[in-house]
């Protein structure tokens, strides 16, 4: 039966109050990124109170559910951090309770808000879109003034820029009124000047009725409209009272109410494989029409049927020289037929054209429709991968409060925010397939969850810069040097005349084994691959060698020291084989790249090995006598004691 402890609702007290301070955090920061968007739309506009309510009412619905797993993750983040800085977390494993049975409150939390996600996004998301988008189009249709703004020329209506001094959003008058039209050239241009004006949008919405009062209006006339004059003159009218009629296009892609209903965003994952079917079998239906259309035109004959269009292949393999009923015919005939042939291939390229980009939209949407539906899981599920992230981390880091642990949010969240978005566009494009593109930034982070929790579990060390330093030196085959310095304090001489019978059986094994081993011969890579290759004999040489200068260290001698220091550190395993494991050598010798880099990094290491023997032996050679030396005065001094 499970029980819930003090430690569990400690755990979760910490994490639920860190929990909604940053949800908050995150909610307003993507709030704000999403309201860039539509900042045009709302500074200067005079919107109401209750209109921006329901705008961002409705924004803080659709980004909530990606607020969700940012939020877990810095929270997570902290609170493992806190309870690692103040040492809580080692007395909580020191009582024999792991990282895991710490968790396990926080993680039955965090797959109730992964639940809560999903609900979100498939119950109350395609309402809040369907809602932020009727709200969007009420807004441009219902006060198109308001598109307006003061003190700028707006140019989103087409072929004219308008200017507007000053407008009274209760009357919906507008005053100091200067419009520019244009229609490509310098003839038939007009600048029109009025006191005050008001907009009205027409039942249709697609245009706007613009009345003017006490203005002047100014008019390039064309030149073939005045008999060819060579200068072009203009016209001037002063006017009381004057209707323009504009052209209108609000610059939304949901131009009605129909169209939302046809966006997948505002669609229930039910309601998207639902539609799916009709939406495919129409798709296949225009496609495969689209192809059937232009396998008539490439045989060069639109109307005919599927039994025409093989008599006509039939004589093409045949041979019929078209050329040369072409050059039977008149010149009259041959004009009228390559006009026909013209027209033809025009009115062959604009179909294909038309019912390509009508196939390509239905594909567009099909995938649209599949992406949103896979979206909705993925995003749910990054809140569980985002919390196995946070927390080993922060248990890792052992850094609470907002420094580390933001940082450590933000570099995570951009590895994410780069293979989702990625994957979202090569997706949307039909450059990757959907499931790859949509589910690559899980592939990738779930990996890195397992690590960080194992690690953390097992309390590895995962941010040790030295062991990466190490790994890579020895990976490279890069050495380190010895730092022998003298004690302050010695309480016990060496045994120099030990230490000199060592050293001078090391230079007698050395010689023995140089003559034995080839090193500087090219090794089997049957051998070093797969078959086991200890080289026990040099570990003991260097286990000897080892323990003498471990010995000699206690010296008060200067140039023992020296000497002891010019001694190399031998890699008594890397020029037999790569590895210590044997199934890591067999898989590194079946993956030809890294077993051939590998191999020719043993033949560095024996090479190196070889020298280093020989280096050993001339070091010898002078340290011997003057460790005998030091050895016969202890002797000497000892007697005399």
């Amino acid at each position: 039966m499970l029980r819930i402890k003090k430690l569990d609702i400690f755990i979760a007290k910490q994490f639920g109050l860190l929990f909604a301070g940053t949800f908050f955090i995150c909610q307003f920061v993507l709030m704000m990124q999403f309201l860039w968007r539509y900042v045009d739309e709302l500074i200067g506009k005079g919107l109401p109170i209750d209109v921006l309510a329901k705008f961002f009412w409705y924004m803080g619905l659709m980004l909530m559910p990606q607020a969700f797993p940012l939020a877990i993750l810095l929270s997570s983040l902290i609170a493992f951090g806190n309870l690692g800085e103040s040492s809580e977390l080692t007395a909580i494993k020191a009582a024999g309770i792991s990282l895991m049975q710490a968790m396990r409150s926080l993680i039955f939390i965090v797959i109730c808000i992964t639940g809560i996600s999903y609900f979100f996004q498939d119950v109350i998301g395609p309402e809040a879109n369907r809602s932020f988008g009727r709200l969007l189009i009420a807004m441009k249709q219902t006060s198109p003034e308001l598109e307006i703004p003061e003190g700028i020329f707006y140019d989103g209506l087409p072929q004219t820029n308008l200017y507007v001094q000053r407008k009274d959003l209760e009357s919906g008058h507008l005053y100091g009124i200067m419009i520019y039209r244009r229609t490509g050239s310098y003839e038939d241009q007009a600048i029109i000047l009025a006191d005050s004006g008001m907009l009205q949008s027409t039942e249709e919405k697609k245009h706007l009725l613009l009345t003017l009062w006490n203005g002047e209006w100014f008019e390039n006339m064309r030149a073939q409209d005045v008999g060819g004059s060579a200068e072009i003159p203009y016209r001037r009218e002063t006017f009381g009272y004057k209707t323009i009629l504009l052209d209108y296009d609000g610059g939304f892609n949901m131009d009605d109410v129909s169209d939302l209903n046809r966006n997948a965003k505002v669609k229930s994952n039910r309601r998207i494989l639902h539609d799916l079917d009709s939406l495919q079998q129409l798709c296949d239906s225009v496609g495969r029409q689209a192809y059937r259309s232009a396998c008539e035109y490439a045989l060069m004959m639109p109307k005919t049927n599927a039994d025409d269009s093989i008599r006509v292949a039939k004589a093409l393999k045949k041979g019929v020289n078209f050329d040369s009923i072409f050059s039977q015919l008149s010149g009259e005939q041959k004009l009228r037929a390559a006009k026909d042939a013209v027209s033809q291939s025009q009115m062959a390229n604009s179909d294909l054209s038309m019912k390509t980009d009508y196939a390509d939209w239905l594909n567009r949407d099909v995938r649209m429709h599949k992406m949103e539906a896979i979206t909705k899981i993925t995003l749910a599920l990054s809140c569980i991968i985002f919390f196995f992230i946070g927390a080993p981390l922060g248990a890792i880091i052992r850094k609470g409060g907002l420094g580390v642990p933001v940082i450590v949010s933000v570099l995570v969240f951009i590895v994410y925010y780069i293979f989702e978005n990625s994957g979202m566009r090569m997706a949307r494009a039909d450059e990757w397939t959907i499931w790859f593109g949509k589910w690559i930034s899980t592939m990738v982070l779930t990996p890195l969850a397992i690590f960080f929790t194992y690690k953390a579990n097992k309390d590895s060390t995962v941010f040790n810069m030295d062991a990466y330093r190490m790994l890579m030196m020895r990976m490279l085959g890069l050495r380190t040097k010895r730092n022998i310095v003298r004690k302050e304090v010695i309480i016990e001489d060496p045994k120099y005349l030990d230490d000199a019978e060592k050293l001078k059986n090391v230079s007698q094994k050395i010689e023995e084994y140089t003559e034995e081993h080839k090193l500087l011969r090219s090794p089997n890579p049957i051998h070093v691959f797969f078959r086991p290759g200890d080289d026990h004999e040099i570990a003991q040489i260097n286990d000897v060698l080892e323990e003498a200068i471990e010995d000699l260290s206690y010296t008060r001698d200067k140039y023992v020291l020296s000497k002891l220091n010019q001694f190399p550190i031998i890699a008594t395993h890397a020029h037999t084989r790569p590895f210590e494991r044997r199934w890591l050598n067999v898989v590194t010798g079946l993956f030809l790249p890294t077993g051939v880099f590998f191999y020719f990094r043993m033949i560095r290491y024996r090479i190196r090995l070889y020298k280093d023997l020989q280096n050993i032996m001339r070091i010898n050679e002078k340290l011997i006598p003057k460790v005998v030396e030091l050895g016969n005065i202890k002797k000497q001094a000892d007697r005399h004691a």
